[in-house]
């Protein structure tokens, strides 16, 4: 299965109009446009799934850099996401320790 990110997406793209497009180069198992938790709007980026990898890798080939709704996409294998790690410190730690300059 490839999973491919597809962004640079108008903000009124349906998933018909998305998995339309990937159609003509195979299966398409799902179609996923990433909306806004707060508003419900696109964010601008989507995922589609195809079942076999060397559709997904035609696909990619061929819709890469393509217009639609006005906008050229941007489609490539999509990359596992990463844990977000804590992160130390914060932006208010200076002058800790300091005498107040008067």
């Amino acid at each position: 299965m490839k999973n491919i990110f597809v962004g640079n997406l108008a903000f009124s793209t349906s998933e018909s109009e998305l998995r339309n497009a990937f159609e003509p180069y195979g299966t398409v198992d799902r179609v996923s446009i990433i909306t806004d938790r707060d508003t419900g709007r696109s964010r601008g980026f989507a995922f589609v799934e195809m079942s076999d990898d060397s559709q997904g890798d035609k696909a990619i080939a061929a819709l890469n850099g393509a217009d639609m709704g006005g906008r050229t996409l941007n489609v490539n294998e999509a990359r596992p996401k990463t844990e977000n790690r804590p992160r130390n410190g914060g932006g208010f730690g200076g002058g800790r320790n300091r005498e107040p300059r008067w």
